[in-house]
Parts: structure tokens; sequence; C-alpha cells
């Protein structure tokens, strides 16, 4: 068994038309032991940007708080939000530094950026337990059922996708792969990040 594996848990992030969604189940287990249905591994970062933290449940705590340490650490001395890009590459060098002896977590980031001319542009990416980044036009996945996420995104992801589109979508790719995965499920949380608003919803899923 992966240490990857011990507590389960997925996330996806999904682009749309000048949207991006992430959702995330909330099962916290031990292996097939279930401990909890309402754990939480998707976090705000700024008003437009949220991480995903799928893996170990212990590690989740300790970089929810060090992510948010150090982005409140550049707002103060940059005197502005840090944009999603920058975001990423912070993630990244934060889990680089510590390589030796990593942090078993696979974060995925979805955020909105704003670009020179004032159009928004959907962000996501995701990175290994080392920091390495991978940029994605139309999905990311983590966690123990991502083989399962990729199969069911492949086949329901569509271009341009409105806000609801974009939540039917990542909804029925969660819950129908989370339903082949025995370490993750028991319902989801879905955020879609417009440039107005942030909708956050919570579905219920299979307990068995």
């Amino acid at each position: 068994m992966s240490i990857m594996e011990l507590n389960g848990g997925s996330v996806i992030a999904m682009v749309g038309k000048d949207c991006v969604a992430i959702a995330a189940d909330m099962r916290l287990g031990n292996q097939a032991l279930g401990i909890s249905s309402k754990f939480e591994r998707i976090f705000p970062v700024t008003d437009r940007i949220y991480l995903g933290l799928p893996g170990l449940a212990t590690d989740v705590a300790t970089l929810r708080e060090r992510f948010r340490f150090r982005v409140n650490m550049y707002t103060i001395k940059e005197e502005r939000e840090i944009q999603p890009e920058t975001f990423a590459h912070l993630v990244s060098s934060t889990l680089y530094e510590h390589r030796f002896g990593p942090y078993f977590i696979e974060p995925v980031m979805a955020g909105i950026s704003k670009t020179p001319s004032g159009a928004v542009k959907p962000f996501i990416a995701a990175t290994d337990l080392i920091g390495c980044l991978n940029f994605a036009k139309d999905f990311v996945v983590a966690g123990t059922a991502s083989t399962k996420l990729y199969g069911v995104a492949e086949g329901l992801w569509e271009p341009d996708l409105e806000p609801e589109d974009l939540f039917e979508t990542i909804s029925q790719t969660l819950l129908n792969a989370t339903d082949r995965d025995a370490f993750s499920g028991w319902g989801c949380i879905v955020h879609i990040i417009t440039k107005d608003k942030v909708v956050t919803r919570t579905l219920k899923g299979r307990m068995d």
C-alpha cells in the first residue's frame, strides 16, 4: 500500500467558459475503515483561487496552514493579491523544499486570473508530491480515484462549458468515478468560480 492511499480521497478541477470548477469527495478513512464523511480537502486561498489537497490527512492540515501563512506574507510584502499562476509556483517551491522528506500531498489548484486587458482567464494546475507542475487546458485530477476520474472526464468534458453545464459535468465525473473507488466517495463538494462569484454546492453520494 502507498501512504498516499492511507486516508483516501480524490480531487478534480475543470475549465469552462470564463469559469473553473474544483470538486472533492468528503470521505476520510484509514484504508477500508471509514472515519468521517465531512472531511474538507478544498480550501479558499483568495476570493478567486481554491486549493485541493488529496493525500495524507495530517499533511493536509499542515500544508493548509503553511500556504495560508505564505500567501499572507506575499500579500503584505507585495501589497496586492496573489495571482493563480504565482500561487501555483509558490505551491511548487514549497513542496520542492521538502523533496527529501516530502509531504504526501498532490495539490490541485483552480482559479480565475485577470489579463492586462481586463479579461478573465481560467487557470488550473496540479503538482506531484515534490512540486512538479502540470498545467492543463481541460482538467486535472489527483487522489486514489484519479485513473477513474481521467476515464470519465475524457468522456464528459467539452470545451467552453457554461457554469451550470460545468457544474453538471464535474459532479457527474466525480460521483461516477468515486463510486468505483473503495477509498473515495461519501458525497462531494463542488466550487464553481466565475469572475463575479463563487458558488459552492454539496452533493450526496453512496455511503456503502
